[in-house]
């Protein structure tokens, strides 16, 4: 893992709030962010019947486990590519930072997602110049690792 470079600003933790919590589809499944900081990103949803994936079990949908551990590594991505391109005018590092995307995501189920709330956690494990790997887990309300994930992300 890579030691983080800075503490985040008030501002900039806002500002990666209101981004995530604008984009349609997270508010759909309804993932909530309960820290942002250079070192972790944590988000959570609760389990809805809409995201059961497998009726007979009542069990979490493997797309929602996906989209959670995706969705914590995107905003850790984001928070590093923030803090290198800190320093560029800001019309500079609008451009860049609106090119952040998923190059490689890699999902271990590794048991059922049973529970009633999904806690996704992601931290860095390198964050390049135009590159970052991060790795994500998601536990259930009892700390039961359910999936784990590493994301490439495109940040730069």
């Amino acid at each position: 893992m890579i030691s983080p470079s800075c503490e985040l600003t008030p501002e900039l933790r806002e500002a990666i709030g209101h981004f995530f919590a604008r984009i349609p589809f997270n508010q759909v499944l309804g993932i909530e962010i309960d820290e942002l900081s250079s070192a972790r990103v944590t988000m959570h949803l609760p389990m809805r019947p809409e995201l059961i994936g497998n009726f007979v079990q009542g069990i979490l949908h493997g797309g929602v486990i996906a989209t959670l551990l995706d969705v914590a590594g995107g905003a850790m991505a984001l928070i590093g590519a923030c803090e290198r391109h800190a320093g560029l005018p800001a019309q500079e590092r609008m451009a860049r930072l609106s090119r952040l995307g998923t190059i490689d995501l890699r999902i271990d189920y590794l048991r059922p997602g049973r529970g009633q709330l999904f806690t996704a956690h992601a931290v860095p494990l390198r964050a390049g110049n135009k590159v970052a790997v991060v790795r994500s887990e998601l536990h259930n309300e009892d700390g039961v690792l359910v999936a784990v994930g590493t994301g490439t992300y495109l940040c730069g």
